[in-house]
């Protein structure tokens, strides 16, 4: 028996998120499904982040056990020819056989990205939210500082979650800006911001919370300086609102020691 990390990439826009689900298509249920038909033996997967239903992955890791002889470098390559077009395998690779991909520190990053333009902009609906409200990043970098650190998150956690502490730690927040006047008028400006969240590990639907409350800050709603008495409020509706699941990617996962 041994056993193999995947690094899984996947655009999240049809699928019911990571988890299997009983009502719709997931990602994990695909990977068990696809595995054990090319390995022929029951996979099922342990996954280091159960994205919600439209986010997107860059670089998710999953780990399981098998009897195959196939080489855990090759499993990539053989897996890849049955997944579909929306999930990829970047990588496959042997790791010690008490590897858990949720027991042990990691630093996950996150992206959060937002299209500002006059008007929404087809091949970007699926992978960045639409606003046609300015954003001023300068006030949205004022009020994310407040979150580096250890904290307690509970402003920024759905309702329904079942951790058992909210307390979470957060590295570092960038928040990036790119775009211009486009090509067919100086009067249209079009800006991307993206918003990067690193950290130790994080609650049900914190980013998405964090960045919504960071653009209701960007569009003036709530001054940079309220952020701090969000976060000590550890009250869920004195934050901003969800930030709509197909602007978030998964960057990826580091694992301490490897």
């Amino acid at each position: 028996m041994k056993r193999i990390m995947l690094t899984v990439a996947y655009d999240g826009t049809n699928y019911r998120g990571w988890q299997i689900q009983p009502n719709g298509e997931t990602i994990e249920g695909i990977l068990n499904r696809c595995l054990s038909e090319l390995l022929g033996e029951k996979i099922e997967v342990i996954g280091a982040s159960r994205t919600d239903s439209g986010v997107h992955a860059l670089g998710n890791v999953a780990v399981f056990d098998t009897e195959s002889p196939i080489p855990a470098e090759k499993i990539s390559y053989a897996l890849n020819r049955s997944l579909p077009e929306d999930i990829k395998i970047q990588k496959s690779e042997a790791v010690a056989a008490d590897f858990h991909p949720r027991r042990c520190a990691s630093r996950k990053t996150y992206e959060y990205r937002i299209y500002c333009a006059p008007f929404p902009l087809p091949t970007k609906r699926l992978y960045a939210h639409y606003t046609y409200v300015p954003l001023d990043a300068a006030l949205m970098r004022q009020a994310a500082a407040c979150l580096i650190g250890e904290h307690d998150f509970k402003s920024f956690c759905s309702v329904d979650t079942q951790a058992e502490t909210t307390v979470r730690r957060v590295d570092s927040i960038e928040i990036r800006v790119s775009g211009g006047v486009t090509e067919d008028s100086a009067d249209r400006i079009s800006q991307e911001i993206v918003i990067r969240v690193s950290g130790g590990g994080f609650l049900y639907n914190m980013v998405r919370i964090i960045a919504g409350t960071l653009m209701e800050v960007g569009r003036g709603h709530i001054p940079p300086e309220e952020m701090r008495r969000i976060l000590e409020a550890r009250d869920r509706q004195a934050a901003g609102p969800t930030a709509p699941a197909c602007g978030l990617t998964l960057v990826g996962i580091r694992f301490e020691g490897r």
